[in-house]
């Protein structure tokens, strides 16, 4: 929106038209073009809204004829962020609680998920601040369940894997901190590996490269493989 500016007193016209000057081209600056609306095909009840040829957002029909919106329109991205938040903040609300009810999301996997269903910025953050408030999305939590229930895996692969998966790098490495690595834990993955094979100096070898590709580190990989009877395998 363009504010009004009064002219100065002391006659200085030039500096206020250089200041409705800037303000134009600001203005003009955050116009978009709605190059297109078009119905959903998985929702019928919804549509897409394209801002100068590229998908913006979705938004429910009803909400886009009531605002009017067509194409060859010109809008303020902000007013569109704005008209989603008011109408579908609640709806964006249960459609996360939905995707939450098979497994906890990280707040980035959260983020990720209303993106894709079209939901503007404004809209995600609103519902990631409430599913937070809510206790909901917690990345600490995420990470210790996760780290938990990965059996098999030392704190290497443990750190790869939640980090692939947007976890805080804080959470995870506050978590990870409370992991301990167990080498009878280590011993027992190695002897399962063992099983049926000699205890070769080739298999032995091969043993410790298995347990440093499931992200242990390597004196307690060694220490297990030396538990088995292998000495000296590098």
């Amino acid at each position: 929106m363009i504010h009004s500016i009064i002219l100065p007193a002391n006659g200085d016209v030039n500096r206020a038209i250089d200041k409705i000057g800037q303000a134009v081209l600001k203005y003009v600056k955050n116009m978009s073009q709605i190059t297109s609306i078009e119905q959903q095909q998985k929702d019928k009840t919804r549509c897409s809204v394209y801002i100068d040829g590229r998908f913006y957002c979705g938004l429910k029909i009803e909400v886009a004829i009531k605002y009017r919106l067509k194409a060859g329109m010109t809008v303020e991205k902000e007013q569109l962020d704005e008209i989603q938040l008011e109408s579908e903040k609640v709806q964006a609300i249960e459609r996360a609680m939905n995707h939450l009810s098979a497994t906890l999301k990280t707040r980035k996997q959260m983020s990720d998920f209303l993106s894709s269903k079209g939901y503007t910025p404004a809209v995600v953050d609103y519902v990631i601040t409430k599913l937070e408030g809510y206790g909901y999305i917690d990345d600490y939590a995420y990470c210790r369940a996760y780290a938990g229930s990965a059996k098999g895996k030392g704190k290497l692969a443990l750190r790869s894997a939640l980090i692939s998966k947007g976890a805080d790098r804080q959470a995870v490495e506050e978590i990870l901190d409370e992991c301990e690595e167990s080498v009878d834990e280590v011993f027992a993955l190695a002897q399962k590996y063992m099983r049926g094979k000699s205890g070769t100096r080739e298999n032995y070898a091969k043993t410790l490269r298995y347990l440093l590709s499931r992200g242990y580190g390597y004196d307690i990989a060694k220490e297990a493989v030396s538990m088995l009877g292998g000495q000296d395998e590098d």
